[in-house]
């Protein structure tokens, strides 16, 4: 046996019930710093005291009613420090009635310093990502209120942190852009994507560039700039004029943009370009829409986050539950209309959120 157990990586005692140490291996020796005929006659509790003693020998009292024993502890070294180590026992008895316990410690100094390293570099990732959230909460829109136009806005990312984003931005001249997009995938790598993209179009919104050079501008920036096997977004944009009458449109692989008149009446907003980011010729040669506003007139821009949620029936609430919900809220104020939406979309959904929701609405006076 004593061969046997000079074999194993792991640390090796033999000791006789409530005696000393009978056997001890040469990796023991290595373990310990001791030598193994410094060892061999030493009881087990010779290298304990205080509280750690009172632990050990619980554990050894364990082990004699179970036979069998595995647990966490360490062992000292010659040299002061503690090594860390799983310590199994085995009980078994000789034909001359004598009880002996085969004691093995695993070091797991390695794997500690592992799981140390570990946690710190979570506790980095999760600085990182408390600075992230913050970043991306900034950037979410606020609600505005600019001469006929009044606009609400709500924002939940299905992690974190997601790839949902959308802009409210207001001129000068009294008139007022919003634009919901919505990029492939989720979590950090969509949340830096979308940033990136947000960035550009704000800039473009802000020089006021006309609605299909802003497609067409973001779609080249995103083809040459990120370059990502892959990758694709979507979007939808309105500017309504100083006046709130006039309404221009443009959309882009998005869900169609709701239309909703003081009476209930809807009508859909259907993107004529292609999602971008992947295709060159994803933006159509017309990919405008214009159309008149009206007093008590609402438009809602959103990502699919609000449609593509399942009941327990596996149904979909889909744009036509969306319509409905919306209508039927058609005659409370703004920032009601848009908790209503909210709540009936939370109500229909079985199970947690599984995609980001980006929603801005807006409504003329």
């Amino acid at each position: 046996m004593a061969e046997i157990l000079e074999t194993l990586n792991a640390g090796v005692m033999v000791s006789e019930e409530g005696r000393a140490i009978l056997f001890a291996n040469r990796a023991m020796e290595e373990l310990t710093g001791i030598p193994v005929a410094e060892l061999v006659g030493r009881h087990v509790g010779n290298f304990y005291e205080g509280a750690e003693l009172e632990y050990l020998n619980e554990q050894i009292r364990l082990g004699q009613a179970h036979e069998r024993l595995r647990f966490e502890f360490h062992i000292p070294h010659r040299s002061g420090r503690k090594i860390p180590v799983i310590i199994s026992s085995r009980m078994f008895g000789s034909p001359e009635g004598r009880t002996y316990a085969v004691i093995t410690f695993a070091d797991i100094s390695e794997l500690k310093e592992a799981n140390a390293r570990l946690q710190h570099r979570q506790k980095e990732i999760e600085t990182e990502l408390e600075l992230a959230v913050r970043v991306q909460q900034s950037l979410v829109p606020q609600p505005l209120r600019r001469g006929q136009v009044l606009v609400e806005t709500h924002y939940q990312p299905a992690r974190i942190i997601g790839g949902d984003f959308g802009l409210v931005t207001s001129h000068d001249d009294g008139s007022v852009d919003l634009l919901v997009c919505d990029v492939s995938g989720h979590g950090i790598g969509a949340a830096l994507a979308a940033n990136r993209i947000y960035t550009e179009a704000a800039s473009l919104l802000k020089r006021e560039v006309n609605l299909e050079e802003l497609l067409r501008s973001l779609h080249s920036f995103v083809l040459e700039q990120i370059q990502l096997q892959g990758f694709f977004f979507s979007l939808v944009v309105a500017r309504v004029d100083r006046d709130g009458r006039g309404l221009s449109f443009a959309g882009a692989g998005h869900p169609p943009a709701i239309h909703l008149s003081r009476s209930g009446k809807s009508r859909l907003l259907e993107s004529r370009s292609g999602v971008l980011g992947c295709l060159e010729d994803s933006v159509v040669a017309d990919p405008i829409q214009n159309l008149e506003l009206h007093a008590g007139d609402r438009l809602l821009l959103y990502t699919d986050g609000l449609t593509e949620v399942f009941n327990e029936r596996e149904e979909m609430l889909g744009v036509e539950g969306l319509v409905r919900t919306s209508v039927g809220a058609i005659s409370a104020p703004l920032p009601v209309m848009k908790q209503a939406i909210l709540d009936a979309v939370a109500s229909w959904q079985s199970g947690p959120s599984q995609d980001d929701v980006s929603l801005v609405l807006l409504e003329v006076a």
